[in-house]
């Protein structure tokens, strides 16, 4: 096979042919079923990967020394690329994964993404970032800084911009601290993604950020990409993705030493307390069945499992539920593997003790890959003797609800909770729930990274106060978050610390003259603006 008629790849500041490819693959437009003939992708061996990683390296060590003003610029330039090919990214990406052109894909995610890109920006100008540390009496000072090599970048399927490995909130983390970034393709998406490195290879060119600042890669072998993650030049990973894929990085990245920051999997629990569902149970059911729908389910903060009180009206919640899922329409679903996935996750959850109340099969008479939507329900009890099975992630628009026996059974729910990225609480306005809230509050805080009250989890706004991570196994860490600058940087930086170095030599930030004059710095234990 040559790769003269293959795409090609970002290697080094260049596009060009991938060496010795394992093979070639098409997009899908997963709504139509049919396979997107107009460019075929390389399939890249490990000549392909071991020169991105010898660049990136590279790139690394002029990186380490750039001002953040240079990075910023990078991001910058790269946002007003990203914007300028709007139209052309919209449809590329409606084309290969049937999202909604509006209000998903123009009007909400892809401003989204040039405005991380822009946050992360400010913060690499700012440099705050990085938490100088002055202790001047013993000479002694600090500030996070770049790693020191390439990071590698595993983008979803289901966010062809905002998590994308080339423009995602992992890359612009990365970056804005000062690490290049290779960037692996989703085959999900691979013209968008093509579309994305094109504006970054151009802002990395007009910036004057190293040639190996950025690059991209279309697919792999399973066992190649486990080789890069262990790979000595390889700094640190990220990854989006299912749980068994994660696991498998992590067991790379472990074994060779490897930060890998993973976010994997997520059911993430609603509890309805008992005077919420008498005071608006119609309207919560409602909420619930638009939340679950959204995306068609493909959401890592899809609420897959409602535990309800008992209660006089828990019967009416459950009813509704039924009606308002056997009258929403499959959505589609980003792949041909797709459906089946789903259905296997159905029947586990069937073989587990969970009665099926509505939907439960592929929707074989949809255009596109779809799944119909999908209500479960399983008593406390049997979720307590199954926990385990009984919280697995499908994948679609599924939905399990619990139905707990009585009020003390609703703590013992949530300590059985694996780690989720949300974890939410319905409560009465009017206070009837604050007891109940008081003693399941506490359990459910360690279960979850964002406790949220009345509202549903599927909007993640990209704030500095953000946590879109939680504990294991939601993510691989319980510091993480792929969303929300600054914190999501540190995940990216090394702790640099001084010992009795001389001020010229001293990165500009640990000087004792404040560099802008701005820069929030901890000296001698107090945070300040002033001079040491």
């Amino acid at each position: 096979m040559t790769a003269s008629d293959l795409q090609s790849i970002l290697l080094d500041g260049r596009w060009v042919a991938a060496r010795a490819p394992a093979g070639r693959f098409r997009a899908f437009d997963p709504s139509r079923k049919l396979e997107l003939d107009a460019h075929d992708f390389p399939i890249s061996g490990w000549d392909d990967l071991d020169a991105m990683l010898d660049a990136g390296q590279r790139a690394a060590t002029e990186m380490a020394r750039l001002p953040g003003e240079r990075i910023a610029a990078f991001l910058e330039a790269y946002a007003a690329g990203i914007e300028a090919r709007a139209e052309a990214l919209i449809e590329s990406a409606h084309r290969e994964t049937g999202l909604p052109v509006e209000p998903r894909l123009r009007s909400a995610e892809l401003p989204r993404t040039t405005g991380q890109l822009c946050q992360a920006a400010r913060a690499a100008r700012d440099g705050g970032w990085a938490r100088p540390t002055l202790d001047t009496a013993n000479n002694l000072r600090s500030m996070h800084g770049p790693l020191g090599g390439p990071v590698l970048v595993f983008g979803p399927n289901n966010f062809p911009f905002a998590f994308n490995g080339i423009a995602g909130g992992d890359f612009a983390a990365a970056i804005a601290a000062g690490n290049p970034v290779i960037a692996k393709a989703h085959p999900a998406h691979p013209h968008t993604s093509l579309l994305l490195a094109q504006a970054a290879a151009e802002a990395v060119q007009a910036s004057g950020l190293p040639s190996g600042a950025v690059q991209m890669f279309f697919h792999t072998s399973d066992a190649l990409g486990l080789r890069a993650v262990a790979d000595p030049r390889t700094a640190a990973v990220a990854f989006t993705g299912s749980r068994p894929a994660g696991m498998a990085i992590k067991a790379a990245a472990d074994a060779a030493g490897k930060p890998a920051y993973l976010e994997m999997s997520s059911v993430n629990p609603v509890f309805l307390l008992a005077g919420a569902l008498a005071e608006r149970g119609a309207a919560i059911a409602a909420e619930l069945a638009g939340s679950c729908a959204m995306g068609a389910g493909q959401f890592c903060t899809r609420p897959g499992v409602a535990v309800l009180a008992p209660g006089a009206h828990t019967d009416a919640f459950v009813q509704e539920m039924q009606r308002l899922t056997a009258a929403t329409a499959a959505g589609v679903l980003l792949t041909a593997r797709a459906p089946e996935a789903v259905g296997e996750a159905v029947a586990a959850l069937r073989a587990a003790g969970a009665e099926l109340l509505a939907g439960g099969d592929i929707a074989a008479d949809a255009a596109g890959y779809g799944f119909q939507p999908t209500l479960l329900a399983v008593s406390g009890s049997r979720f307590l003797e199954n926990p385990r099975q009984l919280q697995n992630e499908a994948f679609g628009q599924v939905c399990l609800l619990v139905l707990a026996e009585s009020q003390e059974q609703l703590p013992q729910i949530a300590r059985a909770l694996e780690g989720n990225l949300t974890g939410t609480l319905y409560s009465d306005t009017a206070g009837a729930d604050d007891a109940l809230y008081d003693a399941l509050a506490p359990v459910l805080r360690t279960r979850v990274g964002r406790l949220i009250n009345d509202r549903m989890p599927t909007g993640v706004a990209v704030s500095p106060a953000q946590n879109h991570g939680g504990p294991y196994p939601a993510t691989g860490h319980p510091a993480f978050t792929a969303v929300g600058i600054p914190a999501s940087l540190l995940r990216f930086s090394a702790l640099h610390s001084y010992d009795n170095v001389r001020p010229h030599r001293l990165p500009p930030a640990l000087r004792d003259a404040n560099p802008t004059g701005s820069l929030l710095r901890l000296v001698d234990g107090q945070w300040t603006t002033a001079d040491a």
